[in-house]
């Protein structure tokens, strides 16, 4: 009887172990959260698309707005793995308070371009036109990287505008324009492209004096933190110049 328990017992063990399933190597979810600037929408979610094709498991959130909001968030405590911004100034809060791991990289530039309803009906060919009496302009926020450069120029050419608006981020300043609240607004050249032909560019000799660096850094006590270096090194690399230079970026 033992010996018939014995054998059964064994039985019953090999069965079991032949019908479990072969062991097979997964790859862990992680979530990889990126904080960046709204001018940098298209090209970030382009790279993010490659960036888990590369990384398989792995997946790209992406917290799109304006540069002072997103450097506030991270200051008052949000969660995040990457920092990019549209400005050394908006960087610089983060940096301040010591929450980058390393020193921010600059990755590419911008210039302000004036976006106008098709057709270009005012018959707008220059900064100073913004300032013509009638004429329904919107701006960036002052406090938003696209703002402080409208900003710039104006002292710079002394010329006063007028906003009827000032938006909280680029898209929301394209925006007003690309559905007629505006005669014109200021934003970036990048964005007159990506809009395509819902607005119209107007390029302007004295966006060249407020030409905007756009830094990007790991955050400190990143949840991801070896993964968000992964994430820098695709946009610094040579993929992210090209996708960044497409674009209409400059790429340093």
């Amino acid at each position: 009887m033992k010996v018939r328990a014995l054998i059964a017992g064994a039985l019953l063990l090999t069965a079991g172990c032949a019908s479990a399933p072969p062991a097979t190597s997964q790859p862990d979810p992680r979530t990889v959260t990126v904080f960046a600037a709204a001018s940098l929408k298209d090209t970030f979610t382009e790279l993010g698309k490659r960036f888990e094709t590369d990384h398989p498991g792995v997946t790209v959130t992406f917290n799109f707005a304006g540069s002072s909001d997103l450097a506030q968030q991270i200051v008052n405590g949000a969660p995040a793995d990457v920092f990019a911004a549209a400005s050394d100034a908006t960087m610089k809060t983060v940096t301040d308070a010591s929450l980058t791991t390393a020193a921010p990289t600059i990755f590419a530039t911008n210039v302000l371009q004036i976006a106008t309803v098709p057709g270009n009906p005012k018959g707008i060919a220059a900064f100073a036109d913004l300032a013509k009496p009638g004429l329904k302009v919107v701006v960036c926020a002052p406090q938003v990287p696209c703002g402080a450069a409208a900003e710039k120029i104006e002292k710079a050419t002394g010329v006063t505008l007028t906003p009827v608006s000032e938006e909280p981020d680029v898209k929301s300043t394209l925006g007003k324009v690309a559905s007629g609240d505006a005669d014109a607004g200021l934003v970036y050249v990048t964005d007159v492209a990506a809009a395509k032909d819902t607005v119209q560019g107007v390029p302007f000799p004295d966006a060249a004096q407020a030409t905007t660096n756009y830094p990007i850094a790991v955050v400190k006590n990143a949840p991801q933190a070896e993964l968000a270096a992964s994430f820098q090194q695709l946009v610094t690399g040579e993929d992210g110049k090209k996708v960044l230079g497409a674009a209409g970026f400059g790429t340093t």
